[in-house]
C-alpha cells in the first residue's frame, strides 16, 4: 500500500478514537462517589448494612433507611454489602454511581458471647454483628469492615432486686449512678437486629440515659430532690415511688480550671473505624471547649504505656488536635501500665481546687500486665485517694468488655457511657459537658426507710451492682456514686400497700429476742409513707453532709402524674420487658409506647423519640423470634 494512503488511514482511525478515549478518560475518573441502596427480598430496607471495596480497608455503613455513599478509586471496584443474617453479596461498579442491591435471607448466624456470671460457667447464645456497626455510627459515616470471627462481648450477671419485707427490711441503701452506658449499647444491639443479653440491661443506666425537669436547687446545697407516687401500670395493686435529684448547673465558663489526662488504647484491637478513628473525633469535642486556663495532656498504651503530649494550655488546640491525630493502633494491650502513668500525669500537674481527670477511651479488652478484674479494681482504688476523678468511655463492637468498664468507673470516682457514633459522643462530652467531666458532689448515698404501717414489701427497681449495707450510709470512707454539674438521678421503688395478699411476700419467721415491728406498730407517722435520708460530700472534702426528707402518703393518678414519672415508669418496663424480669408483670411493649408517647415533654434533642422507634425494633426483633 502506497505509505502516503496508509498514513492518511491510520490518522483517520486515530481521530475516530479520540472522542471514545476522551470519554474513557472521563469514566476512569478517580475518588468518585457511589451511591444507592440495600434492599431485602420484600423490598424492605436493610439497616446498617456494611459496604465494603473488596481486597481494601475502606468500607462504610448504610444508614437506617438503607441508604449508602461510599468513595471509589477506579471504576473496576468490587463492592462487598453484607449485614446480620443476610448473605454477603459482591457486585463489581463497571463505573456506575448508583448500585442498589438485593440481599438474600441467610441461615442464622450465632456465635457464643462469654457472659461473665458468678453462679454459670454457661456460655450464653448472643448473635455475632459480623460486619454490622451502630446507628449513630452508621447515621454519621463512620466506616466498620472489621470482622469478627467471634463476639466475645463481655457482661456481668445481674441479680435482680427482690421485694423485702418491710418489717425485717426496713432500711434500703443504696449509692446514686448517673452513668448510661447500658442505654447507649443496648441501643446500638438492637439496631444491630438482635436482643440485647440481660446482663447488658440495667435498668437504673436505662432511665438515667434521659434528662428530666426537675427544678434546679436553690439552697446551699449542691442539688434538689423530688418525689412522686403513683399506681405502678404493671401491677395496679402495687404502688411506685419515684425519687428524682437534679445537680446544680454550672456553665462552662465558671467552671474552674481543668487539667485533663486523655488515656487512649491503641491497641490492636482499637483498629475499627468505630473505636479509634471515633475516639479522635469525640476528644476533639473535648479540646474544642477547653479554656486557656485549662490543661490536656495525653498517655496511650498498647505493649507500652507513653506520654505522647505534656501538659499543653487550651489556648493550643490544634497542637493538642495535631497529637491525636498522629495516633495508630497496633499492639497488645497493658491497661494497667497506662492507668498508672495517667495518674502520676495528673499528680504532677494537679490543679489545687481544679477539676483533675483520667479520660480513659477504651474498648476495654486489656491483656498485659494487670489485667484481671481484681488488680485493676485495687490499682483504681488506690489512684482515686489522689483526688483524681475518672471517666470512662467505651467505643467499639465485638469484643467490647462492659463488665470491665463498668467496674473501673465504679471504683475510681467516675462515670461511665458509651460511644457509638458521633451523636452519641455531641451528648456526652458537648451537651452534657458539664456533667460528664466535672464533678460537684462526690459519694452521694442514698437510706431510705419504709414505714410498716403504710409499707408491707419493697424493692428498688435496678441498681443491683449499687447496693450498699445500711452501716455503709453513716462510714464516710465508703465509696459511692458522683454526681456532676446539671446531671439528674431517678430511682423507682415499687412497694406494696399493706393488707395487699402478694405472692412476692416470703414470710419470714418471727424473731425471739426482737420486738414485733410488723402492720399495726405504734406510730405517730401514720401519714409518711418513708424517710430519705441522704448523704454528700462536696469534690473537695472528705466529710459527709446529711440531708434527710419525709415523703408523706400522696398518691396521685397515674394519668395525672408528671411527663417525669410516666417517661421514667415507661422505660423501666422497657428494660423489664428485654430481661424478661420476673416482676414485669402484665407490662407489655404496647403499654410502653403509650405511656412513653404521651409522656414526651420538652423533646427538643429527640430522644424521647428516637426511644419509641428503639421500642418499636425491639418489639419486631421479638416477633421474629
Amino acid at each position: 500500500m502506497n505509505p502516503s494512503i496508509k498514513f492518511t488511514i491510520m490518522k483517520k482511525f486515530i481521530w475516530l478514537l479520540l472522542p471514545l478515549s476522551i470519554g474513557l478518560g472521563f469514566m476512569l475518573k478517580p475518588n468518585y462517589n457511589v451511591t444507592g441502596f440495600v434492599f431485602d427480598e420484600k423490598g424492605n430496607a436493610v439497616p446498617y448494612a456494611t459496604i465494603s471495596i473488596k481486597y481494601t480497608k475502606v468500607g462504610v455503613s448504610a444508614g437506617a433507611d438503607g441508604a449508602y455513599k461510599i468513595n471509589v478509586s477506579n471504576n473496576n471496584s468490587i463492592l462487598v454489602f453484607a449485614a446480620v443474617r443476610y448473605q454477603s453479596t459482591e457486585i463489581k461498579v463497571n463505573g456506575r454511581t448508583v448500585v442498589n442491591v438485593v440481599l438474600k435471607t441467610a441461615a442464622s448466624n450465632v456465635k457464643d458471647v462469654v457472659i461473665s456470671n458468678p453462679h454459670s460457667n454457661k456460655r450464653l447464645p448472643y448473635s455475632s454483628p459480623m460486619v454490622a456497626q451502630s446507628r449513630s455510627a452508621a447515621m454519621d459515616g463512620y466506616q466498620s469492615i472489621h470482622e469478627m470471627e467471634y463476639n466475645t462481648e463481655g457482661y456481668d450477671y445481674i441479680k435482680e432486686n427482690i421485694f423485702l419485707n418491710t418489717a425485717n427490711n426496713p432500711l434500703s441503701t443504696f449509692s446514686i449512678d448517673v452513668d448510661a452506658a447500658s442505654y447507649s449499647n443496648v441501643r446500638r444491639i438492637i439496631n444491630n437486629g438482635q436482643l440485647p443479653p440481660a446482663g447488658a440491661v440495667r435498668i437504673e443506666e436505662m432511665i438515667n440515659y434521659f434528662s428530666y425537669n426537675y427544678p434546679q436547687p436553690i439552697g446551699e446545697d449542691p442539688f434538689s430532690f423530688t418525689t412522686e407516687i403513683s399506681s405502678s401500670p404493671w401491677n395496679r395493686d402495687h404502688k411506685l415511688v419515684m425519687i428524682g435529684m437534679q445537680g446544680k448547673k454550672i456553665p462552662v465558663t465558671n467552671l474552674p480550671a481543668a487539667n485533663l489526662v486523655f488515656l487512649i488504647d491503641v491497641s490492636g484491637s482499637m483498629e475499627s473505624a468505630n473505636k479509634l478513628p471515633l475516639v479522635k473525633a469525640s476528644l476533639k469535642m473535648v479540646i474544642d471547649q477547653m479554656r486557656e486556663h485549662d490543661k490536656v495532656s495525653i498517655v496511650v498504651y498498647a505493649g507500652a504505656a507513653g506520654l505522647v503530649l505534656s501538659p499543653t494550655s487550651g489556648a493550643h488546640k490544634q497542637v493538642i488536635k495535631d497529637a491525636l491525630e498522629r495516633l495508630s493502633a497496633g499492639g497488645s494491650t497493658a491497661g494497667g501500665e497506662g492507668i498508672e502513668l495517667a495518674y502520676k500525669t495528673a499528680r504532677t500537674h494537679f490543679s489545687k481546687n481544679g477539676n483533675n481527670r483520667v479520660i480513659l477511651c477504651t474498648d476495654g479488652d486489656f491483656n498485659t500486665g494487670a489485667s484481671s478484674d481484681d488488680e485493676m479494681e485495687r490499682l483504681i482504688e488506690k489512684e482515686r485517694e489522689s483526688g483524681i476523678f475518672l471517666t470512662v468511655l467505651g467505643y467499639g463492637m465485638g469484643n467490647y468488655k462492659d463488665n470491665k468498664m463498668q467496674k473501673l468507673a465504679d471504683k475510681g470516682n467516675g462515670n461511665h457511657a458509651y460511644i457509638d457514633g458521633m451523636a452519641e459522643a455531641k451528648k456526652v462530652l458537648m451537651e452534657e459537658f458539664g456533667g460528664t467531666l466535672f464533678t460537684i458532689a462526690k459519694d452521694v448515698k442514698l437510706q431510705v426507710e419504709f414505714n410498716p404501717a403504710k409499707v408491707q414489701a419493697y424493692r428498688l427497681v435496678g441498681y443491683e451492682n449499687r447496693m450498699l449495707e445500711k452501716e455503709d450510709f453513716n462510714n464516710d470512707k465508703k465509696d459511692a456514686g458522683d454526681l456532676g454539674s446539671g446531671h439528674s438521678v431517678t430511682a423507682i421503688y415499687e412497694i406494696i400497700p399493706t393488707l395487699v395478699k402478694s405472692n412476692f411476700i416470703k414470710e419470714v419467721d418471727g424473731l425471739k429476742y426482737q420486738a414485733n415491728t410488723g402492720i399495726g406498730v405504734s406510730t405517730n407517722f401514720k401519714d409518711e409513707v418513708m424517710t430519705i435520708k441522704f448523704r454528700y460530700k462536696a469534690p473537695n472534702k472528705d466529710e459527709s453532709k446529711l440531708i434527710i426528707h419525709a415523703v408523706k402518703d400522696q398518691h396521685i393518678l397515674l394519668e395525672k402524674t408528671s411527663t417525669n414519672f410516666r417517661f421514667a415508669t415507661a422505660v423501666a418496663q422497657f428494660g423489664m420487658l428485654l430481661r424478661d424480669s420476673e416482676f414485669k408483670g402484665s407490662s407489655n411493649y404496647a403499654s410502653v409506647l403509650s405511656m412513653a408517647k404521651q409522656a414526651l415533654g420538652n423533646d427538643k434533642e429527640g430522644y424521647r423519640t428516637e426511644f419509641l422507634q428503639l421500642v418499636e425494633k425491639a418489639q419486631q426483633l421479638l416477633a421474629k423470634k
